[in-house]
């Protein structure tokens, strides 16, 4: 067995997220700065170790305000937890293009248990030579259950902000 190393392509990557806002729409955002590491067998991604993190400063929504203010105390609290972060424990293959990849997540200094919804979309090589594989992963948190707890009522009722946030990735990574 061939031991393989990958590295996120982050010019070709994006790790965002979306999130109800007044209960009615969406509100989406995305992380500028982060890494990823994979490392498998004969190229198998069900036997990968993954390892991912987020530099949490570099959360954009489109909204500068808003941004800081998830940078604040009241949600990521940047200063004291710079890093999220992702270790996969264990990926299952559901068929040829269809995983599940379940590992321990971190925000602030809470971790839990989560699992992502990955599609494989193939491997080939770029016009450099180089080996590259691309997946979409999704899946869902309770910012709540990461101590992200800040909200406010609206007077028509609901909240700001919704508890359940949407994880949504699309992801290349190069062969080493």
């Amino acid at each position: 067995m061939a031991k393989s190393v990958w590295a996120i392509d982050p010019t070709h990557s994006e790790i965002g997220f979306k999130v109800k806002h007044m209960m009615f729409t969406n509100v989406s955002g995305k992380f500028s700065s982060f890494d990823a590491s994979v490392e498998n067998e004969d190229d198998k991604f069900e036997t990968s170790a993954i390892s991912f993190s987020a530099d949490v400063n570099s959360i954009d929504t489109a909204n500068a305000d808003r941004d800081n203010h998830l940078r604040s105390g009241d949600f990521f609290e940047v200063e004291k937890f710079p890093k999220l972060t992702f270790v996969s424990t264990g990926i299952t293959k559901v068929d040829d293009n269809q995983y599940k990849i379940n590992g321990d997540f971190t925000i602030r200094d809470v971790t839990k248990k989560i699992t992502l919804d990955a599609e494989y979309s193939g491997l080939m090589k770029d016009p450099w030579g180089n080996t590259k594989a691309g997946f979409s992963l999704s899946g869902k948190i309770n910012r709540k259950d990461f101590g992200l707890t800040w909200n406010a009522a609206l007077e028509t009722g609901g909240v700001l902000v919704s508890d359940e946030v949407k994880l949504l990735c699309e992801v290349q990574v190069v062969k080493k």
